[in-house]
């Protein structure tokens, strides 16, 4: 099968996340959802994307391809549905193109429709329509993962300093782990190969840790919650997705939240995951471009990539952070933070992309990552397409 994973209409509900990706290369559960097609499929996939970032994620054609709704999550009875169809036939359902079979080369055009046809499958499937499902199918979806990726592999040894509670726990070669509490009796808990897991360390399953990742000292990991590689994580955490190369490194608490790539939250920052009225949380689209009931009671922080914030930053609940945004000072700032922002509670001032880049490279360099000229462009785009927002953001301040 050649698997094309693509963008279609409903990719702007999961903005600031996906200015920096394709839907397909968010991660949600231990694995991102191109790697789950990958592994569920044994296929190679790519992805139909932006023009500004289809350099980056390019696409493959041949002369019969899959092209598969990138925001759709993979099961056997949607992967065999998907294998069946023939050539020109299409999967639908609830006004959404699941897939299709075609010999033609499509484009983003193709997939602009915004309601389709009858629908012609009843089966399950999970699909991300907005960015705090990431959150909320997390623990489904490590545990769909977990018995993905451990099929017929055996853990290594880990050391007797740890507690191991639960036979649901798998550590690659290479992971390091002392004096820490691992309880999987409620979901497994998966540790990638060089990830680091110190003493004291209080950690309760559903939970994966990427290649690379340190869990620091003392710190509190609840269920329902995903770190990705080349991350540092400290102080409290519950369901709470890290898409990689992050770092929460100190106290703080950090619940029902998505977190992207290259961000930094400095020490003691706190976010907000249940209003004091125990009401629904609203949340900002940037489709509707207004805040939406989420039907949600415990909603966090949802931060796109790039961000950073200051020491003893406090997000109110349901706060959305764009790219490239630095947030500091005391007192709670607004809950919709454009991209490429820079102030806190008393206001903000636009970032220039110039200082953007030029600490983009500094953090990424410390990991041995370059900023090139393709990842410059990238930014450069989103700073462009996000200008209104930061003409709105000053009405939202003045008033």
């Amino acid at each position: 099968m050649n698997i094309i994973l693509f963008d279609d209409v409903k990719r702007s509900d999961l903005l600031p996340l996906c200015y920096t990706r394709p839907c397909a290369d968010l991660r949600v559960g231990i694995l991102t959802i191109a790697d789950k097609w990958q592994h569920q499929t044994s296929s190679e996939v790519s992805f139909l994307t932006q023009d500004y970032l289809s350099q980056k994620h390019p696409h493959t054609y041949t002369s019969d391809n899959y092209y598969i709704n990138g925001r759709l999550l993979p099961n056997p009875e949607l992967i065999q549905a998907i294998k069946n169809l023939e050539i020109n036939e299409e999967l639908i359902d609830n006004g959404i193109l699941l897939a299709s079979r075609s010999a033609d080369i499509k484009s983003l055009v193709d997939f602009s429709t915004e309601i389709y046809s009858e629908p012609n499958f009843n089966g399950s499937y999970s699909i991300v329509n907005f960015a705090y499902d990431i959150f909320s199918l997390n623990g489904n979806e490590i545990r769909s993962d977990f018995k993905l990726i451990t099929s017929n592999r055996v853990s290594a040894i880990v050391s007797s300093t740890n507690i191991l509670i639960g036979d649901n726990i798998f550590v690659e070669e290479g992971a390091t782990l002392e004096a820490a509490v691992l309880n999987s009796t409620d979901g497994p808990i998966y540790i990638a190969k060089d990830a680091t897991i110190m003493e004291g360390a209080l950690i309760k399953g559903p939970f994966s840790l990427g290649k690379g990742s340190t869990i620091k000292m003392g710190a509190k990991i609840y269920g329902d919650t995903s770190i990705g590689p080349k991350s540092k994580i400290g102080g409290e955490v519950s369901n709470t997705v890290v898409q990689a190369n992050s770092n929460k490194g100190h106290e703080g608490f950090l619940g029902n939240s998505v977190i992207g790539e290259w961000c930094n939250l400095g020490a003691d920052t706190n976010s907000s995951n249940l209003k004091n009225n125990y009401a629904s949380v609203k949340i900002w689209n940037y489709t509707k471009r207004r805040f939406l009931n989420s039907g949600l009671q415990f909603c966090g922080l949802i931060m796109g990539d790039h961000s950073k914030c200051g020491i003893n930053t406090m997000f109110n609940t349901g706060t959305v952070v764009g790219v490239s945004a630095n947030i500091f000072g005391a007192a709670f700032p607004r809950n919709f933070i454009p991209s490429f922002t820079w102030g806190g509670a008393t206001g903000f001032a636009t970032y220039s992309p110039s200082k953007a880049f030029e600490t983009a490279r500094i953090v990424m360099e410390r990991r041995g990552v370059e900023l090139d000229e393709q990842e410059k462009k990238i930014l450069m785009q989103i700073h462009n397409d996000s200008a209104e927002h930061r003409i709105w953001e000053k009405k939202i301040i003045n008033t």
